[in-house]
This record gives structure tokens, C-alpha cells and sequence, in this order.
């Protein structure tokens, strides 16, 4: 009889493109996300949370690709033929949660989201197929001073979560305005393939920047790894119009305005978007929101083919080192804008719409990297086990501890070695040890171990400072909860 062949061991490994977030990670993240939704709420949006799983019909145009439902996206499919998917972004359950409650739901619908997305993207550094994303908008308001409260609110938002004024800058521009001036190029609704590679390719100015725009729209250009990217085809003329465009930003408003307007010409759409990017500024400008927050800027794309109306991006302006050790600015954290066909493809009707989205990951690394977050974690207060039979006493000590709102818990390995649990203690990061043999337990006392004092002194302080500033001291145990929240408060 042959050998049955042993199981092998399943690898402990993450799969490829996810991650595990583990203690500090997640309370930062929480933390941020809960000044976030106190701004939202202060604007009087209400949160949502829908399901994680959306059909492949609600998700629709939103995929990647729609001839290949399990491409783009973690899809499957159920026993009634019904494809299914993990939510790609936080926009389509909103469509149809609007379509959905249309007639329970009080419109405008103003809502926010936070959570997990997946897309089934090729990973690489710092692109997961699992990330946060952090969502609002509002369902069923056609007018920009839904948009202009939007930017409002996203400037107010990162200034909540420790942005100071001048280190970001909200960017403002209109997809009505870049429909208008590539009519005036001549470029019709007709010509929509390479409308789109226009855009794409607009898409692109921050990286290459305008001479790169200008041979992308025209010849083509190499790129930084030689390959040589085929042109759009545009005449030189057109291209730096388009150049011209994307660099037409002035300090003031109101001349960037009179530019576009200049460059729209006749186009009755294009006028239409410079009427709504004048009516923007005006009602930020009432509200205090100046140019050092928020600033009408032309090169600003988002994806256009997916907005209909006004779009807006939240850039970080400081520098930070790169991997190489190059100075470069943080760049964009946040970005959106107005997508009017948004609960159409369920009802039928047009449903005015505009919203943002945050990268929480993004914001979160801005965070660290401006030292607002990523401390040093402090760690419970640990009570030691001097005596396993005594367990209730020390199980006693924390419960006195948690009630006063002090983080803590009991050393629940083995006690036999008590350096063990001075190790565990420092591996949790605790500040505190607390102490209590049989013969503190006789004279009513405790011992108290300032962890943190004694790292430092173990570093680098001298004989007679470390004896005037002792890391470990004895009090009654009456008085061990005041003399704990003193030392955690100095």
C-alpha cells in the first residue's frame, strides 16, 4: 500500500497586492478619518455604508472593462448567471443607492463613505489591489454652489487633519471650458477618438510638462526608457494653443477667467464652462476662501471623459525626499468633480451630481512625512505577575486603571521568568510596569516602573542623575492609579 503523501504546510504570506495593517497603522488611520467625518458632518452630510459586493449590471460603465466582467475588478459569478464583484470604487454603490431609495431619500442627497476598494490591477510599489478610500458628494443639486462647497469643505478638511494653509492648494478647473477651446481648434464631438487622446494626453502635463505635451499632441516623443510613444497628430499650432491653455492660471481669478474666455471663442458649451468656474470663484471668494486655498487652474484634468462640469484637485505644495533622495513636492491627495450621468444608466433621467474622494493612504503619508502623525505608539500599562495564584489582585489593578481611562492589561504569559515580562512590556512599547510581589502585597504597596525614564537613562544619563531620577519607585497601592496618570501626564 502506498505511503499517503503529507499535506504540505499553506505558505503564511499575504497575497500578491494586499497587505496587513497592524496597530499604529490602523488608529492613525482611524483617527484621521474620524476628524474627516466631523468636518462632513458639520456640513451636514450623513455618513452611508453600503455593501461591499455590487453586480456587475450597478457597477457598469464604472469598470475598467465591460466585455470582460472578471477583468479590472475581483468578479464572479453566482448560480442564477448573475455576475458579481467587489466595489471598485465608492461612486457606483452610491448611483445605486440613489436609484435604488430615489423616493425614501431626501433630495439633494448628501452623503459620505469611507472604506475598503479592490481592482484586480497589476501590483507594484505603492499600488495595492485593496486601499481606502474616503467619499463625498451630493445626488441631485445642478447648481456649482454644490461644487464651490465641496472645495470649501476639502480645504476645511485638510486643515482638520493637520495641513496648515500654505503647505496645500485646492484646484479648480471645467470640462465645459476644454470642450469649448477644443472646438474652437476645430476639433468636433465627430472627432471623439481623438478627443479623448487629447485628454489623455493633457493628462500627462504634470510629468512631462508643456514641451512634452506639445510633442505628445504632434510627432510623439521617447520616453525615459527610450521607447518611442506615438502622437496624437495635431499641427504644432494647435498643440500650443492647447499649451497655452494648460498654462493660462494667473494669481487672480478673475484674469484666468478672461483668458479662457478669450481662448473659448464662439463655443456656447465653452462659455457656459467659464460662466460656471466665474460663479465658483465668486461664491468661494464670499466664504474667505481665497487664492492661498483655493485657485481657478486650467491644467487640471481628472480623467475628463468621466465628468461633465466643473473638476477639482487638492495638491500638497511642500517637498519631501524621494527614494533617491531628490527633493519633489507631495502632489495630489484628493481630486473630483461633477458627473451629471451619474444615477442616469438606472433611471433614466438625468441626475445632477458632484463629489470627492480622498486617497487615505496618500493623506496619511503626507501626515507622517509633515510629522503630524507616526510617533513613537504608546503601548498599555502592563501589571507584571509576581504570583500566578494571585492572579484576581492584579486582574483588579487594571480594572481600576480602565476605569480611569487608562490603558492596561495584565501580563498573561508565562511569569515564570520575570525579565520575560519586562521584554514583552518593552516589545508593546508600555511606559508603565507596575510591580507587586508577596511582600509588597504585606506592606499595602507597589512597585512603579517608568519604562520610559529608564530607557533614557540607560542611554546616556550619569551615576547621580540616574540616582536623583530613579525609573522605578514603591507607593501604597492606594495611591498607584493617581501616581500612574502623573507620570503618563508629565
Amino acid at each position: 500500500m502506498a505511503k499517503a503523501r503529507k499535506q504540505p504546510r499553506p505558505k503564511a504570506e499575504t497575497p500578491k497586492g494586499f497587505r496587513d495593517y497592524f496597530g499604529p497603522d490602523v488608529t492613525e488611520r482611524k483617527a484621521m478619518l474620524d476628524k474627516i467625518a466631523e468636518v462632513y458632518d458639520l456640513y451636514g452630510f450623513d455618513p452611508l455604508e453600503t455593501s461591499a459586493v455590487e453586480t456587475v449590471e450597478a457597477l457598469g460603465k464604472f469598470l475598467p472593462d465591460v466585455d470582460r466582467p472578471n477583468e479590472g475588478v475581483f468578479a464572479w459569478q453566482e448560480e442564477d448567471s448573475d455576475w458579481v464583484a467587489l466595489r471598485y470604487d465608492l461612486t457606483a454603490p452610491l448611483a445605486r443607492v440613489a436609484a435604488q431609495y430615489r423616493n425614501d431619500l431626501p433630495f439633494p442627497y448628501r452623503r459620505y463613505a469611507m472604506g475598503p476598494v479592490w481592482r484586480n490591477e497589476k501590483p507594484g510599489p505603492g499600488r495595492f489591489r485593496q486601499f481606502y478610500q474616503c467619499d463625498a458628494d451630493t445626488v441631485g443639486a445642478p447648481s456649482v454652489a454644490a461644487d464651490a462647497e465641496i472645495c470649501a469643505m476639502l480645504a476645511d478638511t485638510l486643515e482638520a487633519v493637520g495641513i496648515p494653509r500654505g503647505d496645500y492648494i485646492v484646484r479648480v478647473n471645467n470640462r465645459k471650458v476644454l470642450d469649448g477651446v477644443l472646438e474652437a481648434l476645430g476639433l468636433s464631438e465627430d472627432d471623439e477618438n481623438i478627443r479623448q487622446a487629447v485628454l489623455r494626453t493633457i493628462d500627462k502635463y504634470d510629468k512631462v510638462g508643456v514641451e512634452g505635451v506639445w510633442e505628445l499632441l504632434t510627432k510623439g516623443r521617447l520616453d525615459e526608457s527610450g521607447a518611442f510613444i506615438e502622437g496624437v497628430g495635431l499641427s504644432m499650432e494647435q498643440a500650443q494653443i492647447i499649451g497655452q491653455f494648460l498654462q493660462s492660471r494667473c494669481e487672480a481669478a478673475a484674469e484666468t477667467i478672461d483668458l479662457l474666455a478669450q481662448m473659448i471663442g464662439e463655443s456656447a458649451r465653452g462659455q457656459q464652462g467659464v460662466a460656471e468656474l466665474e460663479q465658483i470663484a465668486k461664491l468661494l471668494e464670499a466664504q474667505g476662501y481665497g487664492p492661498d486655498r483655493i485657485v481657478i487652474d486650467p491644467s487640471v484634468v481628472r480623467g475628463l471623459g468621466y465628468y461633465t462640469g466643473p473638476v477639482f484637485e487638492a495638491e500638497l505644495t511642500f517637498e519631501i525626499t524621494d527614494e533617491k533622495g531628490r527633493p519633489r513636492q507631495f502632489g495630489s491627495v484628493a481630486g473630483g468633480g461633477r458627473y451629471d450621468d451619474l444615477v442616469k444608466r438606472f433611471t433614466g433621467q438625468e441626475v445632477p451630481a458632484t463629489g470627492v474622494s480622498i486617497g487615505v493612504d496618500r493623506l496619511l503619508a503626507a501626515l507622517r512625512a509633515k510629522g503630524r502623525i507616526g510617533g513613537e505608539a504608546r503601548g498599555p500599562v502592563i501589571v507584571t505577575v509576581m504570583d500566578r495564584d494571585r492572579m484576581a489582585d492584579y486582574q483588579a489593578m487594571v480594572r481600576e486603571l480602565r476605569a480611569e481611562g487608562i490603558r492596561a492589561e495584565v501580563y498573561l504569559g508565562n511569569p515564570k521568568n520575570f525579565g520575560n515580562q519586562l521584554k514583552y512590556a518593552d516589545r508593546r512599547g508600555a511606559p508603565i510596569a507596575v510591580i507587586e510581589g508577596g511582600d509588597e502585597k504585606e506592606r499595602g504597596v507597589v512597585q512603579i516602573k517608568d519604562l520610559v525614564l529608564g530607557a533614557k537613562i540607560a542611554e546616556s544619563a550619569t551615576l547621580d542623575e540616574w540616582k536623583s531620577q530613579p525609573a522605578q519607585f514603591e507607593c501604597p497601592r492606594t495611591e498607584m492609579v493617581a501616581q500612574i496618570r502623573a507620570r503618563l501626564n508629565g
